[in-house]
């Protein structure tokens, strides 16, 4: 059990850092200040680590996390997962991330919805 959550912490470690440094070398300065200004600082760093784990592991999403991601919106949602899945010790399950990506933006709308 230790060793499972050593590794999920790991991961969760590598992927928060991916995301810290991939919108500036992914895309041009001023659209990652864009996506930042608008797209990441509309979640609480918890639940950007709560999405990133139910996306490239098998973590799980609280109600209130929902909300945030929603708010944030689906372009937001879309393209930074995007960004992170293109990585190359990422690339070879880009399909499975976006369909979880896509899979997690319906249980979170669905959950908005019936609040």
């Amino acid at each position: 059990m230790t060793t499972s959550t050593s590794q999920l912490t790991t991961l969760f470690i590598v992927v928060a850092l991916v995301c810290a440094f991939v919108p500036a070398f992914s895309v041009e300065e001023g659209e990652a200040k864009t996506l930042w200004d608008t797209c990441l600082l509309k979640i609480t760093p918890k639940c950007a680590l709560d999405i990133i784990g139910v996306v490239f592991g098998n973590g799980t999403i609280t109600d209130a996390c929902c909300h945030d991601l929603v708010e944030e919106g689906k372009v937001c949602h879309d393209t930074l997962i995007k960004y992170i899945s293109d990585r190359p010790h990422l690339v070879a399950n880009e399909t499975q991330y976006l369909k979880k990506r896509d899979d997690l933006w319906t249980h979170c709308v669905s959950v908005t919805k019936t609040a």
